[in-house]
């Protein structure tokens, strides 16, 4: 029991850990990218590199992902306080993610057809 305790500490604290150096880093470099994106990076960085183990991460990483459903509930509620301003820009929301999509599939597919044709030579 203590010991599993102690591994779920020892994995949030590492993410959480994680997220506050990606927020100091966004603050003092003054950057548009949110910090829990460099705190991510910062983690992708440290298991990559072996620094850190898996094994310390999984425990809490497996209870964010169980009640991922629970953390979008105060985001949905910032969304309907705003939803009149999400309606005055639905027709460019919905443009840049439709093209966005398009462009993706449109480069995707040219590459995939110019590796598969450069293969057959």
């Amino acid at each position: 029991m203590a010991k599993t305790l102690l591994q779920y500490v020892v994995s949030m604290g590492l993410i959480f850990l994680c997220l506050i150096a990606g927020i100091n880093i966004q603050h003092l470099l003054g950057t548009a990218i949110p910090g829990s994106i460099i705190g991510m990076l910062i983690l992708f960085g440290l298991l990559a590199s072996g620094l850190v183990p898996s094994d310390w991460v999984k425990p809490g990483a497996s209870l964010f992902i169980r009640y991922m459903v629970l953390l979008f509930v105060p985001i949905s509620v910032g969304l309907m306080e705003h939803f009149d301003m999400l309606l005055a820009n639905a027709v460019p929301i919905l443009a840049s993610a439709v093209g966005g999509t398009l462009i993706v599939l449109v480069v995707l597919g040219l590459m995939l057809d110019r590796m598969l044709k450069g293969g057959q030579k």
